[in-house]
């Protein structure tokens, strides 16, 4: 008896897989990155009796735009397609009477009848039909919960230095290789393959992609505020870094990414700046023409200032007559040693006064000298006008 129906079903079960199928995928949604395909029996059908997972020989598969088609035969790829249209699979090992010359179907079905029966009336074969979806998929956030090292290079500044910055933003990738995707990733999947599964594994990645990265970018003399512009270097050289992980082992490449903000620390940034500017004011032309504008603003705030008296503002008058018959450079040396002798005997007086004040004893000021009219404090220098012949002597008034 298990003879009997073994060949019953064996024969049967040839004669229902006789009917050429026709495979289909709805539109796939952007959240789903591979499904199985469709085999469409309507009410009208006599095809509803063929064995689960067997393709005719002849059978059509319909591909849409966006979409690529596998076949899978006892589990290897043997047929791929990515063109949109219908594609007949015309190189199956199940034969069919309605395809190809009917003398040799009629012999090749009367075989698989007898190879069925061997496996007790059911067809030792595997045949599946996948699509992937190739859109580009997008809306894909990252943002780095730590600060990134990012090397700032600016030669004319003489500037080059590590800082840290943060960068958030969108990025978007594609499955470039369906044979890739299907055979290192989602597999033999029954159900649809969402992106969830991999845009955990694919966001951490990324984040560590983004250091060599801007490694490129930064030799490339890019500065980190200026990565909004160059978006597409970006990609491109995360697409280098990543080949090796994305592409050449899941099928997977970037196609855009998108930087909606990038931030370096408060001190970084004050750091950079405070560089710059020491750098533009190495040009003496630049560094006396910024002495002469804060000279003038210092003078404006004390002209405002009305509870400095008359006095104070004769004694700007007198500067601002003193100071305009030197040139810029003469004025730049001139701040500049003030400057220096500030930072340099300020303090000393300071402790000194502190001291006294402490000890209960008075404060025994430094000798001074005269020059004119003027009393001047020892160790400064005077320097002379080179249009008027007057002298600018900077004088210190120590409160007592």
């Amino acid at each position: 008896m298990g003879l009997i129906k073994a060949a019953l079903g064996a024969a049967g079960g040839v004669m229902a897989d006789q009917w050429k199928e026709y495979f289909y995928c709805e539109s796939i949604p952007e959240n789903v990155m591979a499904v199985k395909g469709l085999h469409r029996v309507s009410g009208r059908s006599s095809n509803y009796k063929g064995s689960e997972n067997i393709i005719s020989n002849g059978s059509v598969v319909a591909i849409a735009d966006g979409q690529c088609m596998i076949i899978v035969d006892q589990g290897k790829v043997t047929e791929l397609c990515a063109e949109p249209g219908e594609f007949v699979y015309d190189a199956s090992t199940e034969p069919s009477i309605f395809s190809g010359e009917l003398g040799t179907s009629i012999l090749d079905t009367f075989k698989n009848i007898g190879k069925r029966f061997t496996f007790g009336g059911e067809p030792p074969k595997d045949q599946r039909v996948y699509y992937f979806n190739t859109k580009e998929l997008i809306g894909n956030k990252y943002g780095t919960p730590s600060p990134v090292p990012f090397r700032v290079v600016d030669q004319r500044a003489g500037i080059d230095i590590d800082i840290a910055i943060r960068c958030f933003g969108e990025y978007s990738y594609r499955i470039c290789d369906p044979i890739l995707f299907y055979t290192n990733v989602c597999g033999n999947v029954g159900e649809d393959y969402t992106r969830d599964r991999l845009d955990g594994q694919l966001k951490t990645e990324l984040l560590t992609a983004l250091q060599p990265a801007f490694a490129k970018i930064s030799d490339m003399g890019i500065r980190y505020s200026a990565l909004p512009g160059h978006t597409m270097e970006l990609a491109d050289a995360l697409n280098e870094v990543l080949s090796g992980k994305w592409r050449n082992l899941r099928g997977l490449e970037i196609v855009s990414f998108g930087v909606s903000s990038v931030k370096a620390s408060e001190e970084d940034e004050q750091m950079l700046k405070e560089m710059q500017r020491n750098a533009a004011f190495m040009d003496p032309t630049r560094a006396a023409a910024h002495l002469v504008g804060a000279q003038a603003a210092a003078m404006q705030a004390a002209a405002s200032n009305q509870g400095a008296g008359p006095a104070m503002a004769f004694m700007g008058m007198n500067m601002a007559g003193q100071m305009g018959g030197m040139s810029a450079r003469e004025r730049l040396d001139v701040h500049l040693r003030t400057k220096r002798y500030h930072r340099q005997f300020l303090p000393e007086l300071r402790q000194q006064k502190a001291g006294a004040e402490a000890s209960g004893r008075k404060l025994e000021m430094p000798a001074v000298r005269r020059d004119g009219n003027r009393k001047v404090l020892p160790r400064m220098r005077h320097k002379k006008a080179r249009s008027t012949g007057r002298r600018l002597d900077v004088q210190l008034r120590c409160g007592e």
